[in-house]
């Protein structure tokens, strides 16, 4: 009786386990921290490596970044559809979509000023003196009269110069009848101009001797100026180009080649000067211009 009246005895038993788990949501809020913190030192590196005018058309973007927002639908942005100018693009650099092997454009040569010539002017008027100093010196028909030719670069061109001597005049006295080794002088020289594009200059001189031919009529002026032409037709028949002529004047004695004795043989000459770029522009063009 006393085994039916005992109640059992019931004991509880509480069983540890280990830690919760924590999930991986912690490992999402770094990963965004990461992020932003990337994003922002990138832009903090784009805003160093922009110049002052990028930076204002980045601006201008987001404040107004729709292209058509204005009444009837006009655009009110400051960028052009399709992106505007390019932010990344700077001085030299070659824009996208461009040909990679296409050079940049040179930029314009400077004109050069007036009386300036230019190298390759130089170059060639330079050719041209030495050329004409060979051919003198292989001519033994050209050889006697060397130092009657006289050669130099000026602001204009090439000159070459034939002048009288005392027993070795171009023309007879008062006349315009070419002496024949001036014709060949001339004939040789007009060989060698044509081989350059240039165009020439003619003039004649005379010493100061007044010539009155036919009461006056006929004077130095007139003289030099049939001189002038005389030898135009000698480089011509030499083999030079009609065309290449693109002035002929008679000067009389108004250039003196000796100006302490106006009355020096000297003083009679023939001046061809080969023209540089800029002379023959002002003969052709400047001179006929009108105001």
């Amino acid at each position: 009786m006393a085994e039916e009246n005992t109640q059992p005895i019931i004991v509880k038993k509480i069983k540890k386990g280990g830690h919760a788990h924590h999930g991986g949501a912690w490992k999402i809020a770094y990963a965004d921290f990461v992020t932003a913190m990337m994003a922002f030192f990138l832009l903090m590196w784009l805003l160093g490596s922009t110049t002052k005018e990028q930076k204002q058309a980045i601006s201008d973007y987001f404040n107004n970044p729709s292209p058509i927002s204005g009444p009837g639908g006009a655009s009110t942005s400051m960028i052009k559809i399709g992106g505007g100018k390019d932010v990344t693009y700077s001085e030299g650099d070659t824009k996208k979509g461009s040909n990679p092997e296409e050079k940049p454009k040179k930029p314009d040569e400077p004109k050069p000023e007036v009386g300036q010539i230019t190298q390759d002017d130089k170059k060639r008027l330079m050719d041209l003196k030495k050329e004409l100093e060979q051919a003198i010196d292989a001519s033994e028909a050209l050889k006697p009269f060397k130092d009657q030719l006289l050669l130099e670069i000026t602001k204009e061109g090439l000159r070459i110069q034939i002048v009288d001597k005392e027993n070795r005049p171009m023309f007879n006295s008062g006349s315009a009848t070419m002496q024949p080794y001036a014709v060949k002088i001339l004939n040789e020289i007009g060989k060698v101009i044509n081989h350059v594009p240039n165009r020439i200059s003619l003039s004649g001189h005379t010493d100061a001797t007044p010539y009155s031919k036919f009461s006056g009529n006929y004077t130095n002026w007139e003289l030099s100026a049939d001189r002038s032409n005389a030898s135009r037709r000698a480089l011509v028949q030499g083999g030079m180009d009609e065309e290449k002529v693109a002035r002929v004047v008679g000067l009389s004695s108004a250039v003196l080649f000796d100006k302490t004795n106006p009355l020096n043989p000297i003083n009679r000459r023939i001046s061809i000067i080969v023209l540089n770029k800029e002379t023959e522009d002002a003969i052709l063009h400047d001179e006929g211009k009108l105001d």
